[in-house]
């Protein structure tokens, strides 16, 4: 199974970042990288309004159900300041789940042994600039007249495509 890196950037609904958290916590994601304007639980050293703090916090609790203290997470203003220190330490592969021309049909994409997935906003996605910095793009086949998937529930496609479709390749080494 990869071990999977989790970037949500600029999610606004405190419900899809509890549930995104509660996803990642059952797919055993490595860790939550939050970003922009994406809103985020209590951290150390909060420097927020103890009521907004308190009051988002809540919000995320109503849909992750803890999984918000389970799942290790960072916030970070700044989304290019992540990707440069990930191109400079960590050096993860960035997969956005996006729709793109040159976007990789999720059952037919095989994850590294270690990746990024970046998650976008939930009606703009991901913009141009940061597509270019990811070294792929996967996106969930749709079937239907809708378009896409909401952020949380695509997220959970995405984990799960890429922990069972790595176990099977692995399994069969």
């Amino acid at each position: 199974m990869p071990e999977i890196t989790v970037v949500a950037h600029n999610i606004r609904s405190t419900h899809n970042v509890g549930a995104i958290f509660r996803t990642c916590e059952g797919f055993g994601v490595k860790k939550i990288i939050l970003s922009g304007y994406t809103p985020y639980p209590l951290v150390k050293n909060d420097t927020r309004l103890p009521h907004i703090r308190e009051k988002i916090t809540t919000q995320i609790h109503k849909t992750a159900l803890g999984a918000e203290v389970l799942v290790p997470f960072e916030y970070v203003p700044d989304i290019s300041m992540w990707f440069d220190q990930n191109e400079q330490y960590e050096k993860l592969p960035v997969i956005a789940l996006e729709q793109t021309p040159k976007s990789i049909a999720l059952p037919t994409f095989r994850p590294p042994q270690k990746i990024a997935l970046l998650l976008g906003e939930e009606v703009y996605g991901i913009p141009d600039e940061l597509l270019a910095r990811c070294q792929d793009s996967i996106e969930i086949p749709m079937s239907g007249k809708k378009e896409s998937f909401n952020v949380s529930v695509a997220t959970g496609i995405a984990l799960y495509a890429l922990t069972t479709s790595s176990r099977y390749i692995h399994s069969q080494k």
